[in-house]
């Protein structure tokens, strides 16, 4: 066939696949309610980056001026909220054990007496890690305010012995620390968190559409006509299925960019295009890997199993939760199987390191080699296209 044939063919298959998406619902909620309804809950359940006000309790058996003010000082916290003053550990506990409460802060007997005569008190707190973000968040603050309170009776006994402020805080804090959070200095969990995550639940979504859209053409058992109108051709029958959804995919992941980093202004160092080219390589990758699935197991139950189940790894195994280094060889040589792990990659080069486009071409080069699985699986796929009959 001529070029401009082929050309023709690609055409006439988009048009019967854009009037199967208008016909199936499946594919709207698939292809754009799913992924818009997971942007605005994620976005929105993590507008403020950081929870706030995580209610924790205080048991102060000390009940002098110093705890009091210590009390008032940690509730002062944006993170933690002294939701009740309980009267013994015991209580305390049982709040704990009932989910009312994430921490215990607990300050002993006699605790004002003994700082000042320097017996050292003891300021014991307690997180439940159950839930991990919170304990991490309550264990820092709770932290950060025993120590303070360390350094104010030390800087208090220091000036009454006589000694200059600046002699006493030469003693607690010898050396000065100046700490710096690159690339989220705000410790936003948004940032953290919806910049990987929800491009990851695009990349499923894909993977799902894919495979749906190809085996529903083995289960209906249209799989020869669509072929045949694509000129007996696999690909330009697959590029005149795929087309469509690459244009509404790439336009849901133009949105989601759209509400990373011009709505929420998330970091974004070098500018739009470079993370609009790696979100449309991530579409065609994905859907390059969608196809390989159904090659592979060519029905749709299967298929389509595969894809969700390759999906859920992805979250897991692209190194944002944990790194990557960390893992196994093995899985470290598996995760560059993962379109959204070189999409990280870039990501991180780009919007939040800001580094020249020259050092992630690697990554922009590993997402277009997946363009090489469907030559891989294409005539096992054809085949089964052909040959195989659906069985419910």
């Amino acid at each position: 066939m001529s070029f401009g044939q082929n050309i023709s063919a690609i055409g006439i298959v988009a048009k019967r696949e854009i009037l199967r998406l208008l016909h199936t619902p499946l594919y709207f909620i698939c292809m754009v309610g799913a992924p818009i309804i997971s942007f605005l809950f994620f976005i929105s359940l993590m507008h403020e980056g950081l929870p706030s006000n995580l209610p924790i309790a205080v048991v102060d058996l000390d009940n002098s001026a110093t705890s009091r003010n210590l009390i008032r000082q940690l509730d002062a916290f944006e993170t933690v909220e002294v939701a009740m003053r309980a009267h013994s550990f015991t209580e305390a506990r049982m709040e704990m054990q009932k989910g009312n409460i994430y921490g215990i802060f607990y300050i002993p007997e006699d605790f004002s007496k003994d700082a000042t005569t320097g017996k050292q008190p003891t300021i014991s707190y307690y997180t439940n890690g159950t839930y991990l973000i919170a304990a991490s968040l309550l264990f820092r603050d709770m932290k950060t305010m025993s120590v303070l309170a360390g350094a104010s009776v030390g800087l208090q006994s220091g000036l009454a012995q006589g000694y200059t402020e600046d002699q006493v805080m030469a003693q607690l804090q010898p050396i000065t620390i100046d700490q710096h959070a690159i690339g989220n200095p705000w410790l936003s969990y948004s940032i953290y968190l919806n910049n990987i995550l929800l491009p990851g639940v695009l990349q499923l979504m894909i993977f799902l559409a894919t495979v749906f859209s190809i085996g529903s053409e083995i289960k209906y058992q249209t799989a020869r006509e669509w072929l045949r109108m694509g000129n007996n051709s696999l690909t330009v029958s697959l590029l005149g299925k795929l087309l469509p959804q690459t244009a509404i995919f790439t336009l849901i992941g133009s949105l989601l960019l759209t509400l990373l980093y011009g709505y929420n202004a998330f970091p974004l160092h070098t500018g739009w295009l470079p993370m609009m080219g790696a979100m449309f390589m991530l579409v065609i990758a994905s859907q390059c890997v969608g196809i390989l699935m159904i090659g592979v197991l060519p029905t749709p139950r299967m298929g389509l199993s595969f894809a969700s189940l390759f999906g859920m790894i992805s979250f897991s195994i692209v190194g944002f939760s944990f790194p990557l280094a960390a893992m196994d060889p093995t899985l470290q040589a598996l995760a560059n199987l993962f379109p959204l792990r070189h999409y990280f990659l870039i990501y991180i080069d780009q919007a939040l390191n800001g580094r020249e486009l020259y050092y992630s071409w690697v990554q922009y080069v590993s997402l277009a080699a997946f363009l090489i699985l469907p030559l891989l699986i294409g005539r096992n796929l054809k085949k089964a296209l052909y040959y195989i009959e659906y069985i419910p």
